[in-house]
């Protein structure tokens, strides 16, 4: 039985399924296996950026952008209250679509370390 290997990530979403089968496609077994360990080590779920993105709504706004690595954007967000929240309620709307694009550099990045054999 050839199962999916991805399909054990928490949260994973049919883009994001057939982003990695593409991504990994011209990947050795070896390969594979050192970039599901790489990956799944980076990866942000979208229930993650969704947990986050509430929290700035009681506590502090723009830790979203923090764990997806936009540094600037979330020290941007604390000083402006997350836009006065209408950065926040976008956020929330959009939080697959910030999970997807963070996720996919992660996968690229993933890949680039495994093909050159850095791991």
């Amino acid at each position: 039985m050839n199962q999916n290997p991805f399909v054990i990530l928490p949260g994973i979403t049919p883009e994001e399924l057939s982003f990695l089968q593409q991504a990994t496609a011209g990947l050795s077994e070896v390969q594979l296996n050192s970039f599901k360990f790489i990956y799944q080590g980076k990866r942000r779920s979208p229930q993650d950026i969704l947990l986050f993105t509430l929290i700035g709504f009681v506590g502090v706004a723009g830790v979203q952008r923090f764990m997806i690595g936009q540094i600037g954007m979330g020290i941007i967000y604390i000083l402006t209250a997350g836009f006065c929240m209408i950065g926040t309620i976008v956020d929330l709307i959009n939080h697959k679509n910030l999970a997807n694009e963070y996720n996919a550099q992660m996968a690229m990045e993933s890949v680039q370390m495994v093909q050159m054999g850095t791991f």
